[in-house]
């Protein structure tokens, strides 16, 4: 009998126990970075998370498209300008990134799931009044901290077996529309969801300490001292704050890993290593 089919049953044995730990869970994915850069890599993250419901798993996918956004914007000579990091986000700024978020990029996404057999459907955080936002920071413009999340619409997506692939905006109060950090919206939508998993997809191996050594496991104590002694820095201080505020929002852990790896979210839900980093509160 050939090896590989042997290994490859062995593998699927070994996953029983986390495909029962995890029936029914509520994870919470935000696509970004690699996973989102070429056909090859999206046809697998959809195949994994179809394989996922297949499974019992009730997957909520959150994306970003910043790259897509910036390619729009430039062939469309519109400049645009950014405050630490973040865009400034005018009214002729704001179209574009609705119509690149809610269109190519979210119907990307549904189809690439649909495409594996997943029955997928395409949302943003307005429809439903499913996130509510203030402005984050004047200097910001329409850029929107959520305030509000409401999961109903979300929960009958799940008792349908139907997989939400939601764009980063969101509605205010005088129904103007918000753009949202799409790390900060798959948090908000986590905790409200009080979901099992937060997975930070990222172009990087996890959360390092000093000598550039993925830790796998943390806690908030540790993130917090990481953070002040200067060991985490850069773009990994909002990814972490982001699954620490997930983590006091009610989510039981939250985990940063490699999205350019093969099936990382199969790898950190069904097998004893997992990948990446988890944080847990304590």
């Amino acid at each position: 009998m050939n090896r590989d089919w042997i290994a490859t049953a062995q593998t699927l044995s070994q996953a029983l126990p986390y495909l029962q730990r995890y029936a029914d869970a509520t994870v919470v994915i935000k696509l970004g970075g690699h996973a989102m850069g070429s056909d090859e890599a999206m046809e697998e993250f959809a195949r994994d998370v179809a394989l996922m419901r297949q499974v019992g798993v009730n997957p909520v996918v959150v994306h970003g498209g910043g790259p897509m956004i910036n390619d729009m914007l430039k062939r469309l000579d519109i400049k645009s300008e950014f405050v630490n990091g973040k865009r400034v986000t005018d009214a002729a700024t704001m179209e574009v990134v609705e119509m690149v978020l809610s269109g190519l990029v979210n119907a990307r996404i549904v189809q690439a799931i649909s495409e594996q057999g997943g029955r997928a459907v395409g949302l943003s955080g307005k429809d439903s009044k499913l996130i509510m936002c203030e402005t984050e920071d004047p200097a910001l413009g329409l850029v929107g901290k959520p305030v509000k999340v409401d999961p109903r619409v979300l929960r009958d997506f799940a008792e349908k077996g139907i997989i939400p692939v939601i764009a980063p905006l969101g509605m205010g109060t005088q129904g103007e529309t918000f753009n949202i950090n799409g790390d900060t919206a798959a948090g908000a939508i986590a905790a409200a969801l009080q979901a099992d998993r937060l997975l930070l997809l990222t172009d990087v191996a996890g959360v390092k300490n000093a000598d550039g050594d993925v830790l796998t496991e943390l806690t908030a104590t540790q993130i917090n001292d990481m953070i002040s002694d200067g060991t985490i820095a850069g773009g990994m201080i909002p990814k972490v704050q982001t699954a620490l505020d997930a983590l006091s929002g009610g989510v039981r852990a939250a985990v940063i890993l490699d999205g350019r790896a093969p099936n990382a979210c199969l790898l950190e839900l069904f097998t004893e290593h997992g990948a990446g980093s988890i944080i847990r509160r304590g």
